[in-house]
């Protein structure tokens, strides 16, 4: 008996409705509903037999493969307002009979190729209000003949799955509004015979490419199918590129310019067609020629202007198009670089800009110096390797190597930071193209190269390292015998010298020093003035006092009339008037007229003799000059 009892526990159980759910049983179609029911996810115990089973304004967020295991009859399955945010591979498998799937209003970032396989007879799939911003181009495969109404608006998305949408034979709406499209690609909805409505509203669209599918319009005479397309929102740039559009009759669309300048803000359909005007490319710069080493980077730039932006093309010496290779690499904006150069790469390259309007083009001229390989030095099998150069320039350094009888190369007036490099005129027989530098430190291993005329036999190597020992050697570029021939190089001649050792800390003291030896010189300058004007305002004064002698009375009598006159009175002795202060002019011989200038004066120097010892002593004692030496240039 417990065998029976538990297939009709388990029966009864499979078709027991939810809990929170209300299940209804109509024309022999069972109907599960479970919207508003607070569900964080999909309830285990659904009646596989479910036709349409309604889960929206929950709270679910995650589906997998056992959510909906074996609801083979499932037709309309709604999800709406979740907050499911990922969907496990396969999901859906089993729902080989879903006509309809709602998923709008949940969190989606992403849509991978295996998120919606299964449902093979899909018709009606809604994805706006989500936060998309990729679906795999493979994510519609599954459905790409049933499909006939696909929503993606209000998401995120740059770019969709162009290649599967133009393949739906059978869709009848497209939306993608409301989202970042800023390009569509040309043709991609020429095979879209029964679509009626097309809605890029609200997206990043300056153009748009002509079709097949626009031509439709509106005109029920034109077409058995008429197309409604909406694209407001976007900022068109209204120029020759969308002629096209402009010459189809839709009086009732509000679509309006964004740009140029001349046409923004305009209705675009009241804008005339002579305005839809372009302007042909023009070469703004570019590259004249370019000389480089062989086995070095070769960038040739060019830049162009015109309306709409000029497409950018190469055509190398060979008139072939310069394409995307290991290489070589044309990026849109007009460069062309060439990674690792070979004699083959020279010659003139050709840039071409292209529009709608017209081209325009330009030349670059592209010379590949032979990598030079100085001395006797060469791999196995008599080819020159790629480090013959710094081998050779050590080897000659160090005396290792055997030169011919070329003039010697030295390195005089070397200082922390350049030297200069002399050189003899060479042998005469031999011409000369240019001359060729090759250095190395032993602070850095990286071979440095200086191309010098051959005109010149000096020249001064600046930038050096302080306190570093360097290998140079010299070499003669002669000129190719013909147009298929390497350049041909010969070493002229080594040399090894070491730069001075930077002292940084003595220039400053000096500097100090010098500072300060000016600052008490114009010190001394400004109270020797002062001195002078008040000598000059005392001399001033005491001429002014002799000129003016004062009234003296010694002897004082009264009138008396005839009588004998009184007898003088005394008067007591007054002590003498005194002595003025005697005034001293620079020019007088008198030692005391400029004793404080003089004692001043020796304040001063004794004060800068006791600075510049100090600083001497501390900063500059061995270093490479005496304090004697120093103060003499002050002065």
């Amino acid at each position: 008996m417990a065998p029976p009892l538990l297939l009709l526990l388990l029966a009864s159980g499979a078709a027991a409705c939810p809990l929170p759910c209300v299940c209804q049983n109509l024309s022999e179609s069972l109907s599960t509903l479970c919207a508003h029911r607070g569900l964080l996810f999909v309830p285990p115990n659904v009646d596989r037999r479910t036709v349409e089973l309604r889960l929206a304004d929950n709270f679910i967020q995650a589906l997998g493969p056992p959510d909906f295991r074996n609801m083979t009859g499932l037709v309309d399955l709604t999800l709406s307002r979740n907050a499911i945010t990922r969907i496990g591979a396969r999901a859906f498998g089993d729902l080989e009979s879903l006509r309809s799937l709602h998923l709008d209003g949940n969190r989606l970032v992403e849509l991978g190729t295996g998120s919606l396989r299964g449902p093979v007879n899909l018709q009606h799939l809604i994805l706006s209000g989500n936060q998309l911003g990729r679906i795999a181009p493979g994510a519609f495969d599954d459905f790409l003949e049933s499909l006939e109404d696909l929503d993606l608006s209000y998401n995120n998305l740059r770019q969709v799955p162009w290649a599967g949408i133009g393949a739906m034979p059978a869709l009848h709406t497209l939306n993608l509004d409301h989202n970042l499209i800023d390009a569509l690609p040309p043709g991609a909805f020429a095979q879209l015979g029964q679509l009626s409505r097309l809605d890029l509203t609200s997206n990043r669209l300056a153009t748009l490419a002509p079709d097949p599918l626009f031509s439709r319009g509106r005109d029920a005479e034109a077409s058995p199918a008429p197309l409604v397309l909406s694209f407001s929102g976007n900022p068109l740039h209204c120029n020759c590129e969308l002629l096209w559009l402009r010459r189809l009759a839709r009086p009732d669309d509000l679509e309006t310019c964004a740009s140029p300048p001349g046409l923004a803000g305009r209705y675009f359909w009241a804008v005339p067609e002579g305005e839809f005007s372009c302007e042909p490319p023009l070469i703004a710069r570019h590259t004249q020629r370019l000389w480089v080493l062989e086995g070095q980077r070769a960038t040739l730039r060019c830049r162009a202007l015109g309306d709409p932006a000029p497409t950018m093309h190469w055509v190398g010496p060979d008139d072939r198009l310069v394409g995307n290779s290991s290489r070589a690499r044309a990026f849109p904006n007009g460069t062309l670089e060439i990674g690792v150069t070979g004699a083959g790469d020279a010659g003139g390259y050709t840039c071409i800009a292209t529009n709608p309007a017209g081209e325009a083009t330009a030349r670059v001229e592209l010379r590949v110096l032979a990598l030079p390989h100085g001395g006797n030095t060469s791999t196995e099998g008599g080819h020159p390797g790629p480090s013959d150069i710094a081998a050779s320039a050590r080897t000659a350094a160090e005396g290792e190597g055997t030169l011919e009888s070329e003039p010697a190369v030295q390195v005089t007036e070397v200082t922390a930071t350049s030297g200069l490099v002399s050189w003899g005129p060479g042998r005469p027989a031999d011409p000369v193209w240019m001359f060729q530098i090759q250095y190395n430190s032993s602070e850095d291993e990286t071979l440095i190269y200086r191309i010098v005329p051959a005109s010149s036999h000096h020249f001064l190597l600046k930038h050096l390292v302080p306190g570093a020992d360097y290998d140079l050697c010299l070499l003669a570029l002669s000129p190719a015998a013909g147009p298929s021939d390497l350049t041909a190089t010969r070493l002229l001649g080594c040399a090894h010298f070491s730069t001075l050792p930077a002292s940084p800390l003595c220039h400053a003291l000096q500097a100090h020093v010098l500072g300060g030896t000016l600052t008490v010189a114009v010190g001394g300058v400004l109270v020797a003035a002062l001195l002078v004007f008040t000598v000059a305002l005392l001399v001033r004064g005491r001429g002014a006092g002799n000129g003016r002698l004062p009234l003296k009375l010694s002897h004082v009598q009264s009138q008396t009339n005839g009588g004998p006159s009184p007898t003088p009175k005394a008067h007591p002795p007054r002590s003498p008037p005194p002595r003025p202060q005697r005034s001293c002019s620079l020019d007088l011989g008198d030692a005391g007229c400029y004793g404080y200038a003089r004692r001043l004066g020796g304040a001063w120097a004794r004060r800068s003799h006791s600075v510049h010892g100090g600083l001497l002593g501390a900063g500059c004692r061995g270093v490479g000059g005496s304090a004697e030496r120093l103060e003499e240039s002050v002065v």
